[in-house]
């Protein structure tokens, strides 16, 4: 029997109908790039006929990342002004540089009035992080579901992109079953973070195609594990407003905040907002050391002399029960109101290990020498020598298309015109608080404005 020869993918695969702008990813940049195209075109007087918006997820549903966020009360945003988040959100110069347009076109709070007017209240806690009122992250998600649906938006789930590629002046985005064709393109498919949600670098790949220089990926907001893990006796115990120090190759970085001792290593925010430094650290060194500064509100010579009076006026206090009952934060001469809490009862023992000092020895009988190595272990408790920052457990990645190559102003690409990129897929990451979110929605919120922009219609 002859032979048929075999049909090619280019020719077997049926076209969908062609759309001003096609947007791949359904996360939080991505559905704010389509809601605001769709008010950008809008406030042009164009309708939905003429402008055409096309999402495409290749999950069944969009904005699965969001629905695990904040361990599922999803942290939207931060409370404060663009400017606040900026800098306490991002702490490199360049990262600043370039979300400072994105924040200010779409600040925090435009975004909690867009959920708002959606039926989503929220609410402020005491640090500063905003959540969903009744604490579930799925309304956000719907939210934003019912957002796609009210604009017109035409949402393709279960739809994995598999090559992107522009030919006579159209972008022409392939999936399994379908050929999809835009005048603009939008790519807001994540960084390589929770890779069970979708965010497996599939964006990373295709503006590498059109020819973006990608940063190497790395962890960001993630665990850190350390080589010889903490004992078993302290997984679980938090150091309250903790110093945290990672140092490697000479060189030292730091970071304020909780820190949570784990089976494997360390987590809390600390560890988390530390994540990315010491990944950097290991990647230049090989190696990186980690610390803890238990009195992070004072210098090593106020420690000294606060040690100095407890020797004077409580001589005959053992010392590791004035380690169980010392404020953090010791007020002026006296014991008092400890505003981080105490250290913790079970860390007490490893450092009285560090400091080589027995379990029974008083004030007034430890030697200067024992007194000075127990101020040193107090500023620079040793946490351990770190094993890896696992990528694929961070909260967000760091690396992605590089800023120089990408217009802050709109989002367009400088290397293709009419591609535009967003969210976490860009060489930036912030520090935790929902300030990784903003970033998303801000970005992808300009995105859609500039796509509509580029356009003639």
């Amino acid at each position: 029997m002859k032979k048929t020869a075999p049909v090619k993918e280019r020719e077997r695969t049926p076209i969908a109908s062609h759309s001003s702008i096609i947007i791949i990813g359904g996360g939080a940049s991505g559905l704010l790039a389509a809601v605001s195209a769709r008010r950008a075109a809008e406030d042009a007087g164009i309708g939905t006929e003429a402008c055409t918006i096309t999402l495409l997820e290749r999950n069944p549903r969009t904005g699965t990342k969001l629905r695990l966020s904040g361990g599922g009360k999803c942290n939207v945003t931060h409370e404060g002004s663009p400017q606040e988040l900026l800098e306490k959100g991002f702490i490199r110069r360049n990262e600043q540089r370039f979300l400072r347009h994105a924040l200010y076109s779409f600040t925090s709070s435009d975004l909690l009035q867009l959920l708002l007017a959606r039926g989503v209240a929220t609410e402020v806690r005491a640090d500063g992080k905003v959540f969903p009122e009744n604490g579930e992250a799925s309304t956000v998600a719907i939210a934003f579901e019912e957002l796609q649906r009210i604009s017109s938006v035409v949402v393709h789930t279960s739809c994995r992109v598999k090559s992107v590629q522009q030919r006579d002046g159209l972008f022409q985005v392939r999936s399994a079953a379908t050929l999809f064709t835009s005048d603009a393109l939008i790519l807001a498919t994540g960084g390589v973070s929770y890779s069970g949600t979708g965010t497996t670098g599939d964006g990373l790949a295709i503006a590498k195609a059109f020819g973006h220089a990608i940063m190497a990926p790395s962890a960001a907001l993630t665990p850190v594990y350390t080589i010889k893990p903490p004992p078993a006796s302290l997984a679980g115990v938090a150091l309250r407003s903790a110093g945290l120090v990672a140092s490697g190759g000479g060189r030292s970085v730091e970071r304020r905040g909780d820190l949570l001792f784990t089976h494997r290593g360390f987590s809390g925010p600390a560890a988390l907002s530390l994540s990315r430094d010491i990944a950097e650290l290991m990647r230049e060194s090989g190696s990186c050391q980690l610390f803890a500064d238990l009195f992070p509100d004072h210098t090593t010579a106020e420690l000294e002399q606060f040690l100095l009076r407890q020797t004077k006026k409580n001589g005959a206090q053992m010392v590791r029960k004035f380690l169980q009952i010392c404020p953090i934060a010791p007020p002026e001469g006296a014991f008092g109101t400890a505003p981080h809490g105490t250290i913790p009862t079970a860390l007490v023992p490893s450092i009285m290990r560090h400091a080589a000092i027995q379990s029974e020895v008083t004030w007034s009988i430890l030697p200067k020498e024992k007194r000075l190595a127990l101020l040193a272990v107090l500023k620079r408790f040793p946490l351990g020598s770190v094993r890896e920052t696992v990528l694929d457990q961070g909260e967000v990645s760091a690396g992605g298309v590089s800023l120089a190559e990408v217009n802050p102003k709109s989002m367009q690409s400088r290397v293709m015109p009419k591609l535009f990129l967003c969210g976490e897929l860009l060489d930036y990451a912030g520090e935790i608080g929902g300030y990784n979110l903003q970033a998303a929605f801000s970005t992808g919120w300009m995105a859609g404005q500039n796509a509509v922009k580029s356009l003639k219609f």
